[in-house]
């Protein structure tokens, strides 16, 4: 028996206990948590004679951010280190913590002295980074069912408790998909025209099982550079047919299908969500997600979509035929099938630009790509990232800690390899927020990072280094931009310090501008070095690079338009009690949209985890609205480089610190962004770095 005296979920005197923490401990921590929160909520319940900040909202905030840490730490350990023992307590206690925080966003009681507090004379007197939180409370508890007759709140509690058992069914499905999955290829000619470090890692993972030959599977690493550079078309279309498939009922293990196909969990999802819209007075579940971001209306994103697809169309079309003459001429494909693609867009890109991204991974091994970044981050906003020491949940993970002048400003963990038991995608999230306790003692931020890029193989017994893609650079610059928007806020209130608060349609501005530093000569010159000969970048090979910067750049975004389209017309006008399948919303969609049109057996849909478990739901079109706003603050750093022929200007940084990062969700994302900018933000920026301008 666990007791609570030596549970580490249950000390917060520092950094999680990653090495102490196991499923055993997760119940009794979550239910003594859940207890001690429900007794503060009960004695801030009753009736006093004045409601304050100070006897009111810390009280709460200090019981409330307790029980979001540990079941943070729980969550993030079902993400990184999945095991049947975790999941099994992770999903026994889900129940009870959604519960609780359903409950507490229809406590009337509460909700009454939130609106007291808004209606104070004091009110104006108040921290703007207090008032804002207050009105986002005030916001939250109607969102959340407090005004509702106890009868519809009773059922409303119930559709949060299904929605969450349902969506982490659907992650648990791709997970349990994608580890499912491997191929064996037994003669190394079927492999032909694969890199050599693919080989490597599919020959190390073979070994590791037993198995003679080279073995891949489904995590992004192992099966995309088949898509990309397997000779044998047979192989190609093998791993995208069982890609595009996972987790649905055209699934590759016909055996296991109906436990893992996600297509009625997609059908519940959207009821459930749609029923929860109606119950709040709304017309659709678009229009729930739309209120606490950016965009007016789902209409309003709808014309901000249609509008980027009108514009980038006729670019897609081209890039598009030009690939169908391409793989016809010179690879003697006539008809180009969807596990074509990759391979004959690398080809041409070869033929055009006349480098391959094989060659130019070369250049970036991890040690070398992981100082460009901390030197950069540095340089631009005078802070320093050093080793740090932590306890962590795979011998992998990295600690780091970031200081300015001398005093700590936040800490991360760094995950970057794919592995089983560990979730897809790359993501940042917070272990832990900035706050001032009411002692006056500063809690720095802490935020975890983590990726699935391919770990270093072994060979002859010796680890080599990992070699990283110039897309997967991309993507850790991205993560550390959230990152960054964590850490480096100033702000004191943990209700709206670092990420929290900002609207969703702006939380990817920092992510997204980060990305286009991957771009610049100044950066890459720091961050490269030939895995042989530790080389830096050649200049002639980067003008080739940029050259290439926007080699389809028509055909990615109308694919991104394409699953934002899709994402907001299942929650606007989509009826999922109604005949139409979800398959085809989605052919209708893409018949208007796409100019590449899927195999009628993909499923992508199966696995979109983004709108159907991680919090994207009518909300997809976020990457396209906030590159906007990220192309756009990323243009001042041009405009000063024009200036003094540098892009990276320490002013503009303090500036883009001081406007955007440090602020978090202090204050609405447009005011920030026009503080920076001096203006409000324009699609200029995003269509001329797209190649997109008229």
């Amino acid at each position: 028996m666990t007791t609570d005296a030596i549970n580490p979920l249950l000390d917060f005197s520092g950094l999680p206990r990653f090495d102490a923490i196991k499923a055993e401990h997760v119940t009794p921590a979550i239910d003594t948590l859940l207890e001690q929160s429900r007794a503060v909520v009960a004695t801030l319940e009753a009736p006093s004679e004045q409601v304050t900040w100070d006897n009111f909202v810390t009280p709460l905030e200090d019981a409330t951010e307790l029980l979001g840490r540990a079941w943070g730490i729980v969550s993030h350990l079902n993400n990184v280190v999945d095991t049947p023992e975790l999941r099994a307590t992770y999903n026994d206690n889900q129940p009870k913590v959604t519960e609780f925080w359903t409950a507490l966003a229809q406590n009337e009681a509460l909700f009454a002295k939130y609106k007291a507090l808004q209606a104070d004379a004091g009110f104006a007197a108040l921290a703007p980074a207090r008032r804002r939180i207050i009105d986002n409370a005030v916001r939250d508890f109607r969102m959340g069912g407090a005004e509702l007759p106890e009868d519809k709140k009773e059922r409303f509690a119930d559709i949060q408790e299904e929605h969450a058992s349902v969506s982490t069914r659907f992650s648990e499905n791709v997970l349990d998909a994608t580890n499912d999955y491997k191929l064996l290829v037994a003669d190394e000619a079927d492999l032909a025209g694969l890199p050599d470090d693919v080989k490597q890692a599919a020959r190390a993972a073979a070994e590791k099982e037993g198995k003679a030959g080279w073995e891949f599977s489904l995590h992004f690493p192992s099966y995309y550079p088949i898509l990309q550079f397997a000779d044998k078309r047979a192989l190609r279309e093998t791993v995208y047919r069982a890609n595009a498939t996972k987790a649905s009922e055209q699934g590759e293990v016909f055996s296991e299908r109906d436990k893992w196909d996600n297509t009625q969990n997609i059908v519940t999802l959207l009821k459930l969500r749609d029923e929860e819209a109606k119950l709040l007075g709304y017309k659709n579940f678009a229009e729930v997600s739309l209120v606490p971001k950016m965009a007016q209306s789902p209409e309003h994103v709808i014309q901000f979509l249609e509008d980027l697809a009108q514009r980038a169309r006729p670019y897609a079309e081209q890039d598009f035929a030009e690939l169908q003459q391409f793989a016809k001429d010179e690879l003697g494909l006539d008809q180009l099938k969807a596990w074509d693609i990759p391979y004959a867009s690398e080809k041409l890109q070869e033929r055009r630009y006349a480098f391959s991204a094989q060659e130019v991974k070369q250049y970036f091994p991890e040690h070398k790509v992981i100082d460009g970044l901390f030197r950069l981050v540095q340089n631009l906003f005078s802070v320093s990232i050093l080793p740090d020491t932590a306890s962590v949940w795979h011998k992998d993970v990295r600690f780091y800690r970031i200081e300015r002048d001398g005093r700590l400003v936040g800490q991360f963990y760094l995950d970057l390899y794919a592995r089983a038991g560990k979730s897809g995608g790359a993501w940042m999230d917070d272990a832990r927020g900035r706050r001032l306790d009411t002692n006056g003692a500063l809690q720095t931020p802490v935020a975890y990072l983590t990726c699935n890029f391919t770990e270093p193989a072994v060979q002859d017994g010796v680890a080599q280094p990992s070699l990283f893609t110039h897309d997967e650079v991309i993507t850790l610059f991205h993560e550390f931009g959230h990152g960054l928007h964590h850490m480096l806020t100033l702000v004191d209130e943990i209700g709206v310090s670092g990420i929290s608060g900002v609207e969703w349609d702006a939380v990817e501005l920092p992510s997204q501008f980060m990305e286009n530093f991957c771009w610049e000569w100044e950066v890459l010159q720091h961050m490269t070095a030939h895995v042989a000969t530790g080389e830096a970048l050649p200049r002639a090979l980067y003008d080739k690079m940029l050259a290439a910067k926007n080699f389809q750049s028509g055909l990615q975004t109308l694919r991104q338009v394409e699953f934002s389209l899709l994402d907001m017309h299942l929650h606007y006008d989509y009826e999922p009690t109604g005949e139409k399948s979800v398959q085809q919303l989605i052919d209708e969609v893409r018949g208007r949209f796409a100019v590449i049109v899927p195999p009628a057996f993909n499923r992508f849909q199966n696995s979109f985890g983004h709108i159907f478990a991680g919090g994207y739901a009518a909300g997809y079109y976020s990457y396209k609205w906030a590159e906007v706003l990220s192309a756009d603050a990323y243009a001042a750093f041009e405009e000063a480089a024009a200036l003094d022929g540098g892009a990276l200007s320490t002013e503009t940084g303090k500036r883009f610190q001081q406007e955007i990062l440090a602020v978090g969700g202090s204050r609405p994302a447009l005011e920030s962004f026009t503080a920076f900018r001096g203006r409000e933000p324009s699609i200029d920026a995003l269509l001329r770095h797209s190649g997109m301008a008229a």
